[in-house]
C-alpha cells in the first residue's frame, strides 16, 4: 500500500454525486422493506424445525420438490454440518400443530428415501418469536443511542450526527438488500448487523480523530481541504483493514455453508457500505452543517500564552 500514503483524492469534490447514490439506495431499500419486508426465519415467527440424517450425502433439490409438491412450499432445506446432514425448517400454519407438521414432514421424507434418520425436532412458539422480534429491535436502537452520545462527548455533536447518520445508513440499506432478494432475516443476521454498526463506527471513528487533529494543526485550507486532507491519510488504513476483513468473508459465504450464508452475506454487504459511508456519508454530513476549525480550536485560559505548532499543507 506505498503507493496511497501520497494521494491527493478530492473526496468531497464528489460528495453531492455520492449523497445522491445514498439517497436512492435508502429510498430503495425503504421501499423495498415496505413492499416486501422482511423474510423473518423461525428465530422470529416460530415454526418447526426437523434435522434428519441420511446414510449417504444427498442433494437438496430432491428433498426440497417433495416437500413443495406436497403443500410445504414455504420450507426451508439445508445442509447442517455434512453433506449426509439436513435441516428443514418450516413456518407455523393456521389449524395445524406442530407435532403434525413434523409428523408430515419426516413421512415425506422418509417416502423418499427409507433409510433417513430423525436426530431431532424443536418448536419455536409465536410467542418466543414476537419477544425476540422486539428485543432484537430495542438492542439495535440502544446501540445507535449510546453511540451517539459517545461521540458527542469524545468529539463535538456534529461528529455525533455524522456518525450515527453514517450507520443508520447502513443498517437501511443492509436490510433493504435482505427484503428486496428475500433472503432470510434470523438471529444470525441480526447478530451481523450489529457487528456492522460496530465496525462502521470503528471506521468512522478513525477518520473523524484525523479530521480532529488536522482541524487543529493545519492553518491553510478550509474545511473541505482538511476533511479531504484526513481521508486520504487515513486511506491505506481504510482499504487494508476492509480488504482482509472481505478476505475472510468471502471465505465464509463460499465455503460456510447455506446456514451461515444470511450472516456473511449481511457482513459482505455491511462491510462494503460501511467502508464507503466513512468515507463520505458521515464526512460530507459534517461538510453540510458547517463545521469549522474554530469549532474544534483548543480553549485558552484567560490570559495564558500557548505556542501553536502548524503544518503547511
Amino acid at each position: 500500500m506505498q503507493i496511497l500514503t501520497d494521494t491527493h483524492i478530492k473526496f468531497m469534490s464528489q460528495r453531492k454525486i455520492a449523497m445522491l447514490i445514498s439517497a436512492v439506495l435508502i429510498i430503495i431499500s425503504i421501499a423495498s422493506l415496505a413492499v416486501r419486508g422482511l423474510q423473518f426465519g423461525l428465530d422470529f415467527t416460530g415454526g418447526t424445525l426437523i434435522e434428519v440424517a441420511y446414510p449417504n450425502a444427498v442433494e437438496l433439490k430432491p428433498i426440497r420438490e417433495q416437500l413443495h409438491n406436497n403443500g410445504f412450499d414455504d420450507a426451508i432445506v439445508q445442509h447442517f454440518g455434512a453433506a449426509n446432514e439436513v435441516l428443514v425448517r418450516i413456518a407455523p400454519k393456521e389449524g395445524v400443530s406442530n407435532a403434525d407438521i413434523s409428523t408430515r414432514l419426516f413421512e415425506l421424507l422418509r417416502a423418499q428415501n427409507a433409510s433417513v434418520e430423525n436426530r431431532r425436532v424443536e418448536f419455536v412458539g409465536p410467542q418466543v418469536g414476537e419477544e425476540l422480534t422486539e428485543t432484537g429491535g430495542i438492542a439495535m436502537l440502544a446501540a445507535l443511542a449510546c453511540i451517539l452520545v459517545y461521540v458527542a462527548l469524545r468529539f463535538e455533536y456534529r461528529f455525533a450526527l455524522g456518525s450515527v447518520a453514517a450507520l443508520a445508513h447502513d443498517v437501511i440499506i443492509v436490510l433493504g438488500l435482505f427484503a428486496l432478494f428475500g433472503v432470510e432475516f434470523d438471529l444470525t443476521v441480526l447478530a451481523a448487523i450489529l457487528a456492522v454498526i460496530g465496525y462502521s463506527l470503528n471506521d468512522t471513528i478513525v477518520v473523524f480523530d484525523r479530521i480532529r487533529e488536522n482541524f487543529r494543526k493545519i492553518r491553510k485550507g478550509d474545511a473541505i481541504e482538511v476533511i479531504d486532507s484526513s481521508l486520504n491519510q487515513t486511506l491505506a488504513r481504510t482499504i487494508m483493514t476492509s480488504f482482509t476483513t472481505l478476505l475472510v468473508l468471502i471465505a465464509l459465504f463460499i465455503f460456510g455453508g447455506e446456514l451461515i450464508n444470511g450472516f456473511a452475506t449481511a457482513l459482505l454487504a455491511g462491510v462494503i457500505i460501511g467502508t464507503y459511508s466513512s468515507v463520505y456519508v458521515a464526512s460530507s454530513v459534517l461538510v453540510a452543517m458547517g463545521i469549522s476549525k474554530e469549532d474544534l480550536a483548543p480553549v485558552k485560559s484567560e490570559g495564558a500564552q500557548q505556542e501553536e505548532i502548524y503544518e503547511e499543507v
